[in-house]
């Protein structure tokens, strides 16, 4: 009782289906739950890009960045106007998955489900260790702690996303206007300290920085430093897998969602890059070029640990934009049956919640393996959301080629542009980021695609096994009799015993009890007791000296020694007694499970277990004037 009250406070009371409307998302609210990711993404991706740049070519990095941001800024804008075409297309979710399985075949499908499955769990990850990262920069004396700090991190998303889509919005949303407003705020004060002349040198950090290079520039240094950089843009596909989560018109506030989000983007993004153009910002492992700029820009008063805030909980809350796509792209996944059916059902706040707890482990499993380590979990990143990109964006040029709808040269030629943007990227991504990791994401992704048709075949197997043609239930007859024969394993002779054989013989005359004698002569007094009871039932007792219980009751089922005859329908009646408190069960032996499952997987036997509580027990003593 005290842990349920305790899982009812944590994760919440239950939701009838009549409250389903109340879930939905208005404009305000679904903006920063589903856009947490792209937005929060400019607190690494600038990082990143820097990573690349300055131990190549040095401060001749500071050169290229604005152009790098300016081209990575383009292919956001692209994507944002053809996902909205999408949300028109498509407006029951589903995304690249729906997009590329009706337009370009199922394995497609496939393919970006696996793709998007793999990008959501990194986007947990890297968003996780990216906001430990703010916190450690801000608080050095807890880097020690990171991944422990990270897991904690990812438990609470998913409490708050396990209690609903409602209440996740409103835990998760003002973290992101407040991250927005501090980030224009660092950008404003700080492109006026840049114009003014006023304080432009980066403070000394105790960690040593990255060394600089002196390389020359390098087509093949940019395109990895753009394939860095692209990290911004993930989350974009968030929106469209979430549209049955608006309010209506949905797909109305679906597409102000992408207006909004591409706004947040340009503004967060292009002025941190611009700004650590103009200060030199250096990266480093310790202190982020955010809490680098914030030094600068403010010193270590108010602001700089208000930008350390709400960019620590931005990117932890990030992770909700995983946890709002994740399980809704399985639920759809699943309906299509290339995945467990479980995930396709919502749970008992009207979220996805097996699809919610496969996200958190998955992630956390990902946290403890690369240690917290976002750079190294960048190298991971990217590769999979872009599949899914050029894979929706192509799909929907084979579908406005097709329908010919409205308007849909123009709509052919946004996503036509999608795709041979987004598949450039996947190419430059993948060759600068497969050896540094993007190679797992290479492996993974065709075994999630073997194990989702694994999945499909198994209940294509089972559908037509269980099958019955409409043309043979007429045929069907239900005036054959089948003889039924009960047999009752039973350990002693008392009230719940009596009571079984008695529930037994209610079913049918052909009743056994069966006792296994483990040691010579343990038997002895069950005889003289089932003597007393003077009954008709025969009581059957077979010697175990090596004390087996379940493979002799298995054993004498099979042979021809009982009086079932063939043909008959031979239940296993299984009495057991539960107690008032669960632990104490812990004190019995519980055989009666035990041969449960033995039972469970022979052929042509039933398994029934006729449960007894030791109150009700108790009460037919009295009844029966046992205890008189």
């Amino acid at each position: 009782m005290i842990l349920r009250q305790l899982g009812r406070f944590i994760f919440g009371k239950s939701m009838s289906n009549s409250q389903m409307g109340d879930e939905k998302l208005s404009v305000f609210w679904g903006m920063p739950i589903l856009s947490s990711d792209s937005i929060s993404s400019v607190a690494y991706a600038v990082e990143e890009i820097l990573w690349v740049l300055v131990p190549a070519v040095g401060f001749a990095s500071f050169l290229w960045m604005p152009r790098i941001s300016l081209t990575i800024i383009a292919l956001l804008l692209i994507l944002t106007f053809s996902y909205r075409h999408i949300v028109d297309a498509y407006p029951n979710g589903g995304g690249a998955y729906i997009v590329a399985k009706e337009n370009l075949g199922p394995q497609f499908g496939l393919i970006a489900g696996a793709s998007l499955m793999v990008d959501y769990t990194l986007t947990v990850a890297v968003s996780i260790t990216s906001g430990t990262a703010a916190v450690t920069s801000a608080l050095p004396y807890l880097y020690p702690y990171r991944v422990w700090i990270a897991v904690f991190f990812i438990f609470l998303v998913s409490v708050g996303n396990i209690r609903g889509v409602r209440e996740s919005s409103r835990l998760f949303s003002y973290p992101t206007y407040a991250f927005i407003l501090s980030i224009i705020a660092l950008i404003a004060v700080g492109l006026y300290k840049s114009a003014t002349g006023q304080n432009i040198s980066v403070p000394i950090v105790d960690s040593p920085a990255v060394d600089i290079g002196t390389q020359a520039i390098t087509i093949f240094i940019l395109l990895k430093a753009f394939a860095s950089g692209c990290a911004a843009l993930t989350g974009v596909e968030a929106v469209v897998d979430a549209v049955p989560h608006f309010k209506e018109p949905r797909t109305k506030n679906a597409k102000i969602v992408y207006l909004m989000l591409a706004g947040a983007i340009i503004i967060c993004f292009g002025g941190i890059a611009y700004l650590a153009h103009l200060y030199h910002a250096l990266p480093n492992h310790q202190v982020t070029i955010i809490a680098q700029l914030s030094l600068d820009v403010f010193g270590r008063g108010t602001m700089f640990y208000i930008i350390s805030a709400t960019t620590a909980i931005i990117l932890a809350m990030a992770a909700n934009t995983a946890f709002a796509g994740f399980p809704t792209l399985l639920s759809v996944i699943a309906q299509d049956g290339y995945m467990p059916r479980q995930l396709s059902m919502r749970g008992h706040r009207l979220n996805y919640n097996n699809g919610i707890v496969m996200l958190t482990v998955m992630a956390m499993v990902l946290v403890l393996i690369f240690k917290a380590d976002t750079h190294k979990l960048i190298a991971l990143y990217a590769v999979g959301v872009f599949t899914s990109f050029t894979l929706s964006q192509s799909g929907m040029v084979i579908r406005w080629w097709k329908t010919r709808a409205k308007g849909w040269v123009l709509k052919l030629a946004a996503n036509g542009l999608g795709a041979i943007a987004t598949a450039t990227t996947v190419i430059i991504v993948g060759v600068n980021k497969f050896t540094e990791g993007a190679w797992v994401v290479v492996v993974v992704v065709p075994i999630l695609i073997l194990i989702m048709m694994k999945i499909k075949s198994h209940y294509q197997s089972v559908a037509q096994q269980l099958d019955i043609p409409n043309d043979f239930l007429p045929e069907l007859k239900f005036t054959t009799t089948y003889s039924h024969h009960v047999i009752v394993p039973i350990d002693s002779l008392n009230a719940m015993v009596v009571k079984a054989l008695r529930y037994a013989r209610s079913l049918t005359p052909n009743v056994e009890a069966f006792h296994v004698e483990i040691y010579e002569g343990a038997a002895d007094k069950l005889r003289r007791k089932w003597a007393l009871l003077d009954s008709d039932i025969p009581l059957i007792i077979k010697s175990s000296p090596y004390r087996e219980v379940v493979n002799l009751l298995t054993d004498y089922i099979d042979s021809e020694e009982h009086a079932s005859q063939p043909g008959d329908v031979i239940t296993v009646l299984l009495p057991q007694f539960f107690v008032s408190h669960r632990w104490q069960m812990a004190l019995h032996n519980n055989t009666s499970l035990f041969i449960a499952n033995a039972m469970l997987k022979k052929r042509n036997v039933v398994v029934s277990i006729l449960p007894f509580y030791l109150d009700d027990i108790k009460a037919y003593r009295l009844s029966k004037g046992f205890d008189k």
